[in-house]
């Protein structure tokens, strides 16, 4: 480079140049000393260009001898890129380890999920739901090849515009468009599906719905954070709670209108497969500041209330049950309904029981939606039950619910004095205050301020992502999900209205701790990642 520089004709032309510049008395020996210089470094230049290209130097010497050869370079064998922070996490040898390289499935189960084979539930009992529930496949039987998307797959529209709007090729069913036409559930407008927010007991929309509700349940301000919705179709409820801050975890099963769930998630509203069947609910105890049914057709009277029972145990107390259509108001609707007025008597008169022996006070009642609130009074309820004759749980761990049968007993409020009205804050102030969980001493090992240097860390993590990620809060990612959430400081690092996370405990985890994460007003699931889910129902995932 130096040498074709230096050397070169426009390079001596413009010495010429310069030198007739110069005065008449210093020209002679100015040019003189000029072109000694430029010749000098010519010579220079020339010899180290040729030295170099001699292969004399050493590291050339190897690069040329590693060209000659065609070696591999693996100079150092054990070289990885794992983390190696926080004592011996991430020191892997895998000096002898092979790279296994999984190739994709067949398109025939672009929309295959893990443990939801629908031929294979016909093959289970109909009774109390067992057939709509997971049933895994044997270890010869499970697939280990990459679930490929839809063909002709794109990018979800960013929220808030995802709402309403899914891309016909992320979801290509249109059966729901014609069962729910007149209820306003999904309609088909070219290449995407549009959602109007209706349901079927609000085919006028879900805003005007939640409206109704706000007048007797404080959804505004922060009292109410966390919600269920039960059979929740479309999970248009629980999209428009997104604008009131309450965040609710929706779930229906996967039945003939398989899409539910997906149509949910390509909203950008969190939502899972799952029903009330013979199995407890993947939540744990004391999560939701609000349930809700809006004909999600569970026969709550049923089984001595079991189903309601299992409700109970997930609610907070002071929390709220919805429920809206059948048999609420059965006097006025049984006509219309199309169900024999003896029936539906007997159905509402069972609910009223059921919720008399859970302490649960009915607040509101008008056309077809009823509102009860359970008690926060742990003493004068338990005295009522017991006077009544209630079951109550003999399980010492009423977190405890990974495929555990459900029961027909009523899980008793905490032995713990100090939790029998849980200080849960107002949202957002319970982001970061410390869980009623915590501050109790209820998570071995975790205390409040182990859980305040915890947020700390990861506030320090979520922003390195962010710089190494910079569109992570953009609205690129709407559905996250925590493999390993701990006590949701990720979650809690990355709140924004432009995403939400999945905050999923591991059901081997050494501590639980998804209460504390509900109390802080995120929403989680027990797993043991036994079975993955399909990657496409969320859009990034880490594993802390």
């Amino acid at each position: 480079m130096f040498t074709s520089l230096f050397c070169s004709p426009m390079f001596l032309l413009f010495q010429g140049l310069m030198a007739n510049k110069l005065t008449a008395g210093d020209s002679r020996t100015r040019s003189s000393v000029s072109i000694f210089i430029v010749a000098g470094l010519c010579c220079f230049f020339y010899l180290l260009g040729a030295w170099q290209r001699s292969g004399f130097g050493k590291g050339d010497s190897i690069a040329v001898e590693m060209t000659k050869s065609n070696a591999a370079c693996n100079v150092i064998p054990n070289l990885n890129f794992e983390t190696h922070h926080g004592g011996g996490a991430g020191m892997i040898d895998d000096s002898n380890s092979n790279v296994k390289a999984f190739e994709p499935c067949d398109a025939k189960y672009t929309d295959y999920t893990p443990c939801q084979d629908q031929a294979r539930a016909m093959k289970f009992p109909r009774e109390n739901m067992n057939y709509r529930e997971r049933h895994c496949v044997p270890e010869e039987e499970k697939l280990h090849c990459l679930i490929p998307a839809p063909n002709g797959y794109v990018t979800p529209f960013r929220w808030p515009k995802s709402r309403d709007y899914v891309p016909y090729a992320n979801a290509p069913y249109k059966s729901l468009t014609v069962e729910k036409a007149i209820q306003n559930w999904i309609q088909y407008e070219g290449n995407v599906f549009r959602f109007p927010g209706g349901g079927t007991q609000f085919p006028q929309g879900a805003d005007k719905y939640i409206d109704q509700l706000a007048s007797v349940i404080p959804i505004d301000n922060g009292t109410v954070r966390t919600a269920l919705d039960t059979g929740c179709g479309v999970a248009s409820w629980g999209a428009y709670l997104w604008k009131r801050k309450v965040i609710a975890m929706s779930f229906a099963p996967r039945d003939s209108h398989e899409a539910q769930v997906q149509f949910a998630l390509e909203r950008g509203v969190p939502a899972v497969i799952g029903v009330l069947g013979t199995i407890k609910m993947p939540y744990p105890a004391r999560a939701f500041d609000m349930a809700h049914c809006s004909r999600c057709l569970i026969p709550w009277g049923s089984n001595d209330g079991m189903y309601m029972k299992e409700v109970d145990r997930v609610l907070r107390p002071g929390g709220f049950w919805v429920l809206s259509g059948p048999p609420i108001n059965w006097k006025t609707n049984f006509k219309a309904w199309q169900r024999p007025r003896e029936e539906l008597e007997e159905e509402q008169r069972k609910i009223e029981e059921t919720a008399k022996l859970l302490c649960w006070k009915k607040i509101s009642e008008k056309a077809e939606t009823a509102i009860w609130q359970k008690r926060l009074d742990s003493d004068t309820c338990r005295a009522e039950q017991e006077n009544s004759g209630v079951e109550f749980c003999k399980a010492s761990d009423p977190d405890d619910v990974w495929y555990k049968k459900m029961e027909g007993c009523v899980t008793p409020y905490s032995s713990e004095k100090s939790e029998e009205v849980p200080n849960v804050k107002p949202f957002p102030e319970r982001l970061y205050a410390v869980p009623p969980r915590i501050e109790n001493g209820l998570i071995p090992g975790v205390s409040a301020e182990s859980y305040r240097e915890d947020n700390k860390q990861w506030k320090k993590h979520v922003s390195y992502y962010k710089r190494i990620n910079s569109i992570l809060d953009s609205g690129r990612y709407r559905n996250i999900m925590d493999m390993n959430a701990g006590l949701g400081s990720f979650a809690a690092a990355l709140e924004s209205p432009k995403l939400w996370v999945m905050n999923v405990v591991p059901t081997i985890a050494e501590k639980s701790t998804l209460g504390a994460v509900y109390e802080r007003g995120m929403i989680g699931i027990y797993h043991d990642w036994y079975y993955f889910c399909s990657s496409l129902l969320f859009e990034y995932c880490t594993l802390t």
